[in-house]
């Protein structure tokens, strides 16, 4: 009997973008907004590894087993990531990224250095963007604190 061909659960996914609803570019500072999604799409449908691979020794070891128990299937299931990736970013990004013969994780950590390395807009931004922003290089704030960060409030009573 032949070889039947490897099931992946990613490989049922028909529309991306039904899924991954933000189009990250590089006006609407959305970074960590797309990459949350992104995130938690590679957690429901087993294929986080692709983007960020294990580095604790022991699943390490188990990504590598599955690496190479199907090739074939890892390969497969990496270029329908990468062209996920593609599909969900803005022109301008996706020939910023574009690498040929490139893997997921490869435009992934593109993609990560583009938005860490940016610098925000404009001071006269609103308080969602300015979250946002805060969000995208781990510096998340409550709204209590925004406010009164915004308002000048600096203590005392």
């Amino acid at each position: 009997m032949a070889n039947s061909p490897k099931f992946h659960p990613a490989l049922t996914v028909t529309n991306i973008k039904s899924l991954v609803s933000v189009i990250l570019d590089n006006e609407q500072g959305l970074y960590h907004s797309w990459a949350t999604l992104f995130i938690n799409l590679a957690r429901v449908y087993d294929f986080y590894d692709h983007l960020v691979p294990p580095t604790e020794a022991l699943a390490l070891a188990a990504n590598t087993t599955t690496k190479s128990a199907d090739r074939a299937l890892w390969k497969r299931l990496d270029v329908v990531i990468l062209q996920w990736i593609y599909t969900t970013i803005a022109p301008d990004l996706l020939l910023a990224i574009l690498k040929r013969n490139d893997t997921a994780e490869g435009a992934w950590n593109r993609l990560e250095s583009l938005f860490q390395d940016k610098k925000p807009p404009e001071p006269s931004i609103s308080r969602r963007t300015l979250r946002t922003l805060l969000a995208d290089v781990d510096a998340p704030v409550t709204n209590s604190r925004l406010i009164l960060r915004l308002t000048g409030f600096t203590g005392g009573v």
